[in-house]
């Protein structure tokens, strides 16, 4: 028994002074640490021969792991690349960042960064530092010295384009992203960020191609089918938008929007009872006051007077503003004494505001990659699109009728085009309308 301790202290000194010398020859307190508890197991050998105790297995288990298994397996670890001081400090830092301690957790990883300036760890753990703390300059400094250090950290990648988008550089941010899906294109965060970012600047062909490419590696993804859907609606191409929403609706049955926008695509199409099918599957939510007004002109169109009085009702209890749209509308002309309104307005208008602004901070809570913003420019679109169709209807006689049919099958393109211009007249009409009612409710609660 003698001759087991006489070779642990030969092996724990020699291991204890390979140590000694790493903190002399880096400069490391960080090795301390390790010391002590070496120190600890070469006392417990020490303390068993001034006593001649000969100790229990449990007791030559810890001056073991103390003094040479745990000093051997850090000299392996650095061996093969791991620097012990890097992984000291990070774990320290993560474990301060947890308790809420973001000042000390970021000085001990600073200290880190600055006397090893290729530590990868310690400048993502920096960056994951300064983004919570609203530091993004900083952050995307941290995240870039990662990438410098390892070039297949697509995730550091990512964060750099995401904070680019929130410093307003979304040309930057699409360089990068577009860099990322080139060399990861199963990256699916990416693509939905670029394709976001594409559809911003309406460059909507090659969101497209986004989103197709995401699909390789996603194809039960509802939100890329729907998103597509949005993108196709944009284009004027709406038999592709119509196979991408009923896609993403056959995924997920209660994405109302990709059912509110297959009802406007039907009634382009003139099918009326399919238009009333989609507009019922999408009453919730934000649309529902909007589904009621659509499912009230489908039933005047049908002369189903009395639904479509009660339609048009539940629209405007909903959404009272509907009430100024319904009155110039032609497809109420028949029923319009019999619209009637038993709320107070201003009230009604409040509360349903308050629900709005609940349910989009729903929406926002929950973490989705659908384009938002861009979902409702898409509806217009659509809605718009189908009021200039009845315009065009009611203002030209049977004999222009045929023409402009003529020039659609002839001219496709031409007519999709002179479609197109005035749809864009009369989408700037409602922004200008929308920002002087904006005006006028501003002027009035002034006064």
């Amino acid at each position: 028994m003698l001759l087991e301790k006489v070779i642990f202290n030969l092996l724990a000194f020699s291991l204890f002074i390979i140590v000694f010398f790493k903190i002399i020859r880096r400069n490391d307190t960080n090795y301390i640490f390790l010391l002590i508890l070496q120190a600890l197991g070469i006392t417990i050998s020490f303390f068993e021969i001034s006593i001649k105790m000969d100790a229990n297995l449990l007791i030559k288990a810890i001056r073991y792991m103390l003094s040479i298994f745990l000093p051997v397996a850090i000299i392996v670890m650095e061996f093969t690349g791991v620097n012990f001081s890097e992984f000291v400090s990070v774990i320290l830092a993560k474990v301060l960042f947890l308790f809420g301690d973001t000042k000390a957790a970021k000085a001990i990883l600073v200290k880190l960064v600055t006397k090893y300036p290729n530590s990868y760890l310690g400048h993502q753990n920096l960056g994951k530092i300064y983004e919570y703390e609203g530091g993004m300059r900083r952050a995307i400094d941290e995240y870039v010295a990662a990438v410098d250090i390892k070039k297949n950290d697509y995730d550091s990648y990512y964060k750099i384009a995401s904070l680019l988008k929130e410093l307003g550089k979304k040309d930057e941010a699409i360089e990068m992203l577009d860099n990322l899906v080139k060399n990861k294109p199963d990256y699916y965060e990416g693509s939905c960020l670029l394709g976001d970012l594409l559809c911003e600047q309406e460059r909507f062909k090659e969101a497209a191609n986004v989103y197709q490419s995401a699909l390789k590696y996603k194809p039960d993804d509802f939100e890329l089918y729907y998103n597509l859907g949005i993108v196709y609606t944009r284009l004027s191409d709406f038999q592709l938008a119509k196979e991408m929403y009923e896609k993403a609706a056959e995924i997920n049955h209660r994405l109302y929007g990709a059912h509110y926008s297959l009802g406007q695509i039907a009634l382009i199409e003139k099918d009326l009872d399919a238009a009333e099918g989609h507009f019922e599957n999408s009453l919730y939510g934000e649309l529902e006051a909007m589904s009621y007004y659509q499912l009230a002109k489908i039933c005047a169109l049908k002369g189903e007077k009395d639904k479509a009085i009660n339609f048009i009702n539940k629209a405007i209890e909903l959404e009272p503003k509907l009430l100024k749209i319904a009155a110039k509308d032609r497809a109420f002309k028949d029923i319009r004494e019999y619209i009637t309104v038993s709320v107070d307005m201003n009230e009604k208008a409040e509360k349903v505001h308050e629900e709005e602004s609940d349910e989009i901070k729903n929406v926002q809570d929950k973490k989705t990659h659908i384009l938002k913003r861009e979902e409702r420019a898409a509806q217009i679109f659509l809605e718009e699109t189908n009021n200039l169709i009845d315009e065009i209807s009611e203002n030209t006689d049977n004999k222009d009728q045929e023409k402009v049919k003529e020039l659609e099958e002839r001219e496709p393109k031409r007519s999709s085009m002179i479609i197109d211009t005035e749809r864009l007249k009369r989408l700037e009409e409602i922004d200008n309308r929308e920002e002087q009612e904006k005006e006028n409710e501003k002027v009035e609660t002034d006064e």
